[in-house]
């Protein structure tokens, strides 16, 4: 009969045990592993097309849109929140990296929806409204509680003139600085003063809460 020396035993057992531990931390690895880059998911609605992503139960997605105003490039953004906290949506959140490391923030609502009441043309505001609601309505399983249509409707009940009126259409447009509870949604248009100009590649960064969330884009429009 073949004996094992005890050292050798304890020496196998302890490799063993070893084995089995790591083993059983693999999924665990994994897990984090996969939780820390979130899906970026793309798909298009409306002629527009959308880039999302969920992390930490909030979800954000956007497109770039066609048609730009005045010095403004201009993305549609749309973020819902699924968490278990109450979150701040601010358009100065929104920022655009170029690929040569400078960083473009996207302009406060209240300067955009200034400059869109004052000198915005009924040709701008009519296509900018009509792109932005094509987008809007064709977004599947998309309801906002408290967005473009709700800011449309309080705006156009505060004025009574024709031109106004479309120039407060298309200021409802831009997103503004929004609080969402759990369970709550939000939409509306981001502007970048880029002399008129599009984007461009890049990566957009969005930042709400504590979460963080980026999306490189080549910055066509489709």
């Amino acid at each position: 009969m073949r004996t094992t020396p005890s050292g050798a035993v304890g020496e196998r057992s302890r490799i063993g045990e070893g084995m089995r531990s790591r083993a059983w931390l693999l999924p665990l690895v994994w897990m984090a592993t996969a939780g820390a880059h979130a899906q970026i998911i793309e798909f298009e609605s409306g002629g527009l097309r959308y880039l999302t992503v969920s992390k930490g139960g909030v979800t954000v997605m956007f497109a770039h849109l066609p048609s730009t105003v005045r010095q403004y490039a201009i993305i549609q953004a749309a973020i819902a929140n699924g968490s278990s906290s109450t979150r701040i949506v601010r358009p100065e959140d929104f920022s655009y990296r170029r690929p040569d490391g400078t960083v473009l923030p996207a302009m406060p609502a209240r300067a955009v929806i200034d400059e869109l009441l004052a000198r915005a043309s009924r040709t701008d505001v009519i296509r900018l409204v009509t792109t932005y609601e094509a987008g809007l309505f064709g977004l599947p399983r998309f309801v906002s509680t408290n967005g473009y249509q709700q800011r449309r409707q309080a705006a156009l009940a505060e004025v009574s003139s024709t031109r106004i009126k479309a120039a407060a259409a298309a200021s409802a447009i831009a997103l503004v600085e929004t609080r969402l509870r759990p369970g709550d949604s939000t939409d509306g248009a981001v502007f970048f003063a880029t002399q008129g100009k599009p984007l461009g590649p890049g990566t957009l960064i969005v930042r709400c809460g504590p979460d963080v969330f980026e999306f490189p884009s080549d910055g066509v429009v489709r």
